[in-house]
């Protein structure tokens, strides 16, 4: 080859090749410090969006598992305020089958209904605060949404006086299928579902300045009304307003745990919770008949209607707790599937994006060899020019 100083091809020749092993060397540390085989998309474009796809619908899944566990929790606490009101009903059961006796005279019948009575009210009580989050689970209030036949509406304005509107309806503790009646007298605006009410009093001459807003709490049945005046309106025109407008709830829907990471109808479970207050319109309905026919008469044949409407409201519990374990079954079940299901995708996306570090540390101990061998042989090529020296002597 001819002899050249301007141009040093093997020189060349041996920075090609060292900048190469100079760029294994910096991916296997790269590698090796951060774990990840696929550090960038360079490193491998199609692993790269498998890996992300995959490592998001593991997130997901984790979130799923969450979810279920939440689920069970939901159902943990309702049923365990089921089982105390199912207890007080056996309760009631003894004290009915006690009072079906004539070896007991109407005094003491009266002590053993004063007694039943109680155990009414408190699991009504149970049932009204049993909450999870928030949401009223034993009341017949979970998940109900105003149903659209409501005349007190958000956005409705209220005219008489000066310029008001209301600006919030919350029933997120009322009770399903139920209509809500406003009545005013003499500014006691009252709140009523046929069976219960609960009044406030806007009598006192008050009034809602321009710009500002009350909150009218009928906590007792679980609705809420947010009245914003544009123009100061007294209390008295509100209550005038209201009279005779209906909140109306819509029927109870099912919680929706969701469960997987699509939106698909297989990736969600329904939990359903009953009203379980004994009164006029839950599943208790005959067991309150039979209380109020005791406790207004405390006759033997009273009590042993009672007695067997006990019996049927017990039946009616137990099967609403077997329901409830169902599901949590069901939601056990789940979290174990899901849990596979991410401990064999992550095992999947690890052989696309983690690093293997037999392989690596071996690319790494071959760059800095390559990079030394190369590093001495750029400096031999370098001087192989003053060969040419001996030519010119």
């Amino acid at each position: 080859m001819p002899q050249v100083i301007n141009t040093n091809v093997m020189s060349l020749n041996a920075q090609r090749n060292l900048t190469t092993s100079g760029g294994q060397l910096a991916t296997a540390l790269q590698r090796l410090s951060s774990g990840l085989r696929i550090n960038s998309a360079k490193d491998d474009a199609a692993g790269l969006a498998i890996s992300q796809r995959m490592s998001a619908q593991i997130r997901s899944l984790n979130q799923a598992v969450r979810n279920a566990n939440d689920g069970i929790s939901m159902i943990q606490t309702g049923e365990g305020a089921m089982d105390q009101i199912q207890s007080m009903m056996q309760r009631m059961k003894e004290l009915s089958t006690q009072a079906a006796s004539d070896t007991v005279g109407a005094t003491e019948r009266g002590f053993l209904n004063n007694e039943m009575q109680q155990l009414k009210s408190e699991i009504n009580a149970i049932a009204g605060r049993t909450e999870f989050n928030g949401q009223k689970l034993l009341n017949g209030s979970f998940a109900v949404t105003l149903s659209g036949t409501s005349t007190a509406q958000v956005g409705s304005n209220l005219t008489t006086g000066s310029a008001a509107a209301i600006t919030g309806i919350s029933v997120a503790g009322a009770r399903a299928s139920t209509t809500f009646t406003f009545s005013n007298t003499g500014g006691v605006l009252t709140l009523s579902d046929g069976t219960n009410s609960q009044s406030v009093d806007l009598s006192g001459g008050g009034s809602l300045a321009a710009g500002s807003s009350m909150t009218l709490d009928y906590s007792s049945l679980g609705v809420k009304i947010t009245v914003s005046a544009a123009a100061s309106k007294t209390h008295a025109n509100i209550a005038t307003d209201l009279n005779t407008l209906t909140v109306v709830t819509g029927s109870a829907s099912a919680a929706v745990i969701q469960v997987g990471s699509t939106s698909s109808a297989d990736n969600r479970i329904s939990l359903s919770f009953v009203d379980v207050q004994i009164n006029g319109t839950s599943g208790l309905s005959a067991l309150n008949t039979a209380l109020n026919d005791f406790n207004g008469t405390q006759s033997a044949a009273n009590a042993r209607a009672l007695l067997d409407q006990a019996e049927t409201a017990l039946n009616y519990m137990s099967q609403q707790r077997a329901n409830l374990g169902a599901q949590q079954n069901r939601l056990e079940y789940t979290v174990a599937n899901i849990q596979s299901t991410v401990e064999n995708l992550s095992a999947s996306r690890s052989r696309v994006l983690d690093a293997d570090y037999a392989s690596e540390t071996a690319a790494l101990t071959r760059g800095q060899i390559l990079q030394q061998a190369g590093m001495a042989i750029l400096a031999q090529a370098n001087a192989i020019p003053q060969n040419v020296l001996s030519l010119l002597r």
